[in-house]
């Protein structure tokens, strides 16, 4: 007969059983977060579908659904529970639409898509286990094999309209006098289908801080960071480098800080780590933006500064009672 004290101890071993981070001691659950987020980018949805018409929903429905699907296949083979309905591989699977350009191929989306599930969370344990932003991955995968379908000027090259990383990168300050700042804000410029509406990216950013769904050091300090050393660069060389308003309303930037910097899963937990991690992220958008050879940096600088994530998780507050 089995004795008490190993049944006693069984029982607790299984009450003690926990999921992949993150957790919430707050009663809110993974559904309801994900609810949210994708209420938050509602808005930069609806303008995307102004700006670019009904082919930008279909490649935002397109890519969602490929996610569901590709996330609900991968935990049949893990023998595990199908938990899709918590709307987490839907979330990723929009949030890489947003990267795409808004007239995409459909095996494009698709393979990014696929790619956001598989290598972005399968291959490391399922959500909440991802090193680096899922989206980001995929987006990095196919940047790097399809350059040319990746390319916003190229696949849009039918709006008169230019995009104004790519005018900076290949034609230098003195083209960038076709910009209003205004316009820009309103989303009248050529980018990633969903991150370059910087209006309905910033409400949505600013509800999801009013609810607390995010902190606010992860974008603040983004922003900040971005600021600062583009504002390095300008007082430097006016006339070699744009200025910091330019550098917030192009290209993702918005985006970044609200959407992909704050992951939950790849980003630090503490205050002090998530103000270092912004800062990174932020300096480095510009860094690549100057020196690197793609014209938006939001991405690899937030791949980069996920991977600095553990080191950072590593700066703690002392423990109540020590020295």
């Amino acid at each position: 007969m089995t004795p008490p004290l190993i049944k006693a101890m069984s029982d607790i071993a299984t009450r003690l059983t926990v999921s992949p981070p993150p957790h919430w001691r707050s009663g809110r659950t993974i559904q309801g977060m994900m609810q949210a987020h994708l209420l938050a980018l509602v808005p930069a949805i609806a303008m995307a579908v102004m700006m670019y018409g009904l082919q930008a929903a279909s490649v935002i429905g397109l890519s969602g659904s490929v996610a569901v699907l590709v996330e609900a296949f991968c935990l049949r083979l893990q023998n595990r529970d199908v938990d899709v309905d918590n709307y987490s591989a839907l979330y990723a699977g929009v949030l890489f639409a947003f990267l795409l350009p808004a007239t995409a191929a459909w095996w494009l989306v698709i393979a990014g898509a696929a790619i956001t599930v598989v290598l972005g969370r399968t291959v490391f344990g399922g959500f909440g286990c991802n090193p680096v932003c899922a989206p980001l991955i995929a987006w990095a995968f196919c940047r790097l094999s399809w350059p040319a379908d990746m390319n916003i000027d190229l696949n849009l090259a039918h709006f008169l309209i230019n995009s104004p990383v790519d005018q900076l990168m290949y034609f230098g300050v003195s083209s960038l006098e076709q910009f209003d700042a205004v316009d820009m804000f309103l989303g009248r410029q050529l980018g990633g289908l969903g991150t370059s509406q910087v209006l309905g990216v910033l409400a949505g950013g600013l509800f999801l801080l009013a609810t607390r769904w995010i902190r606010i050091f992860i974008p603040a300090a983004f922003l900040l960071g971005v600021i600062a050393t583009s504002g390095i660069f300008w007082a430097m060389a006016p006339t070699m480098y744009a200025d910091p308003l330019f550098h917030l309303l192009a290209g993702s930037t918005m985006f970044g800080a609200f959407f992909l910097a704050t992951d939950s899963a790849s980003s630090p937990v503490g205050m002090i780590p998530q103000v270092i991690f912004g800062l990174i992220a932020g300096c480095m958008v510009v860094i690549i933006r100057v020196y690197g050879i793609y014209p938006d940096g939001v991405p690899f600088a937030i791949m980069v500064a996920n991977l600095l994530s553990p080191l950072l998780e590593r700066i703690r507050p002392k423990f109540f009672g020590g020295k």
